[in-house]
């Protein structure tokens, strides 16, 4: 394969190129502001997670307490009924008696209702705070959130700009080369990931090998138009006035 070797040497500005469009590429995939999208997004399950948990133990304690206040009222009217026989004088000395004992069973019972009511209360307003502390979590974890993934967006912009850019600038070169001489480049590159690259001081700019001393002869001997690869990775070997040749 021929090409004039001005043409040859415009392989390093695509090969250029191609490679800005690599590291926009990989940047795209490693973005720094993607990963702390992740990270905040598992943070604000996390703590969403916690605040629906104390929700649940709120809920839980909220049936406690009105199943207790329930207990506690029928024990009251209980003690009204019992009172109000007692005081009417129509019972028996025995049913006096029995209401007498039976008073004071539930005055106890309902003393330690009452007694279960308060620690429930206590219990309900301590995880009405961990509720509010968790929902103020929560909130300050979706303002994290947005504003990551403002950041995030905008360098996503950034990258597509740059890559709207290089893909210009690709489309514009490539016209220069011959077909033969742009297919075999796009070859390599599709194969290596380089398509082309300097020779300079005996080493290959591509794998970055030293060649041995009878290939450099050969090179040398070889005809400025004559398109020369890397006897190791394939790869396009643009010689320049900085190869040492």
């Amino acid at each position: 394969m021929n090409a004039e070797p001005s043409i040859q040497s415009k392989l390093l500005d695509l090969a250029a190129v191609d490679a800005e469009l690599t590291r926009i590429e990989h940047r795209r995939k490693v973005l720094p502001e993607e990963q702390e999208v992740q990270r905040l997004e598992t943070e604000r399950t996390s703590r969403k997670d916690a605040a629906v948990k104390v929700q649940i133990l709120i809920d839980d304690l909220d049936r406690d307490i009105r199943k207790l206040e329930g207990e506690i009222d029928a024990v009251r009217k209980r003690e009204d009924r019992d009172r109000t026989m007692l005081t009417s004088g129509s019972v028996g000395a025995k049913q006096l008696s029995e209401l007498q004992h039976e008073l004071t069973s539930l005055e106890r019972r309902r003393k330690v209702l009452e007694d279960d009511e308060i620690d429930v209360l206590e219990r309900r307003e301590a995880a009405a705070a961990d509720h509010a502390h968790a929902g103020a979590n929560l909130d300050q974890a979706e303002t994290d959130l947005i504003d990551a993934q403002r950041r995030r967006d905008d360098a996503m912009a950034d990258l597509a700009v740059a890559q709207q850019r290089c893909n210009s600038d690709r489309e514009a070169l490539s016209k220069a080369f011959p077909a033969d001489l742009i297919a075999a480049y796009e070859k390599q590159r599709a194969s290596t990931g380089i398509g082309a690259a300097l020779l300079q001081a005996r080493r290959c700019g591509a794998c970055r090998i030293e060649i041995d001393r009878g290939e450099i002869s050969r090179i040398t001997q070889t005809a400025p138009d004559v398109v020369v690869r890397c006897p190791e990775c394939n790869a396009i070997l643009v010689r320049t006035k900085h190869s040492g040749l």
